[in-house]
């Protein structure tokens, strides 16, 4: 079983990764929703030098951008508080222009995996305005999505295209793409990485929507590993329904032989909390017991203040569950 740590200010310094690495970490995630590879080459330099240290062969996974809509740069961050209006676009907040030509006057908006709601007021050429429902601070590049709503956007952007050319040279061992759609969509992205002598590069598809849950079963050959995405995967449908959208897709990859990846706030609280929540280790050792081949830290090992603890409780739950499970035991 695979476990990775987002890289990010946190735990990007040898000491720490030394300490992921002898927890269990096997990993790690770049996001390039926020840079460029070059840009972050040094915490990879460090992420492959404290490996090395513990005798540990990393793996080095890079995120793109893909189809994922996001907010533009806006210096800062802007709160957001409820039962105001935010204006985006024109003198805004900077969102992306295929966003506002398809938006309409009472659409809701879910900002950063839906931790803040608005919604629309008014929409005019470039420039929306909308009441916010939930508050909260939002920063610079998170996540923008609309429920229910399919917006159309190219499976890779200029940047990613930049990134792939150069993902071999930093030592990249897979590449997720989100919101994967159709078998285009991966198509795509493996012409990108032939191109660029990356065709041993691992591709993996992470579901994020409805249109990739439904279309699962047709690209799920043409992706070496199936993620869970359960940020914006928890927009797309009631979050008391996700639960049994994340046993739907284990279920699909089971019956079909293909490793599938569990992802987001499994350890959430440990982002400002020494230990865990009695629901995020049992979480964790769902998804081990349900067939997960890898699980993975995001916001916990990035930003969060305890990223080697987090790694620790990550790793230990999940072997506990392997190791040691009483389920068909007699």
């Amino acid at each position: 079983m695979d476990f990775y740590g987002t890289l990010g200010p946190s735990c990007c310094l040898h000491p720490v990764l030394v300490r992921m690495y002898e927890a269990g970490m096997t990993g790690v995630r770049l996001n390039l929703s926020h840079g460029m590879l070059k840009e972050r080459a040094n915490w990879l330099y460090v992420a492959v030098s404290a490996a090395k240290s513990v005798g540990v062969e990393t793996k080095i996974l890079i995120d793109l951008q893909g189809p994922e809509l996001r907010v533009g740069n806006f210096g800062g961050e802007r709160k957001l508080k409820k039962d105001t209006d935010v204006i985006f676009g024109q003198r805004g907040i900077p969102v992306p222009s295929i966003l506002m030509a398809q938006v309409k006057k009472g659409m809701r908006l879910l900002l950063d995996d839906g931790k803040m709601e608005a919604e629309v007021l008014e929409c005019s050429g470039n420039q929306m305005i909308a009441k916010v429902l939930r508050g909260g601070v939002l920063k610079p590049r998170k996540s923008i999505a609309v429920p229910g709503k399919i917006i159309e956007t190219p499976a890779l952007t200029s940047q990613d295209l930049e990134n792939l050319k150069i993902a071999r040279h930093y030592g990249v061992t897979g590449v997720m793409l989100p919101f994967v759609r159709s078998e285009e969509d991966l198509k795509c992205l493996r012409r990108a990485l032939e191109e660029n002598h990356g065709e041993d590069i691992k591709i993996f598809a992470k579901i994020e929507n409805m249109q990739g849950v439904e279309s699962l079963a047709a690209f799920m050959p043409l992706a070496d590993e199936i993620v869970i995405a359960r940020g914006d995967l928890g927009n797309a449908v009631p979050l008391w329904e996700l639960p049994a959208v994340q046993k739907h897709i284990g279920e699909q990859c089971r019956r079909a032989g293909k490793p599938f990846m569990v992802v987001t706030q499994m350890l959430d609280s440990m982002e400002h909390w020494p230990v865990p929540t009695r629901a995020e280790v049992s979480d964790i050792y769902n998804a081990a017991l349900e067939g997960a081949s890898s699980l993975m830290l995001t916001g916990e090992t990035a930003v969060g203040e305890y990223p080697a603890e987090a790694m620790f409780y990550l790793v230990q739950t999940a072997k506990n569950c392997l190791e040691k499970s009483f389920i068909g035991k007699n």
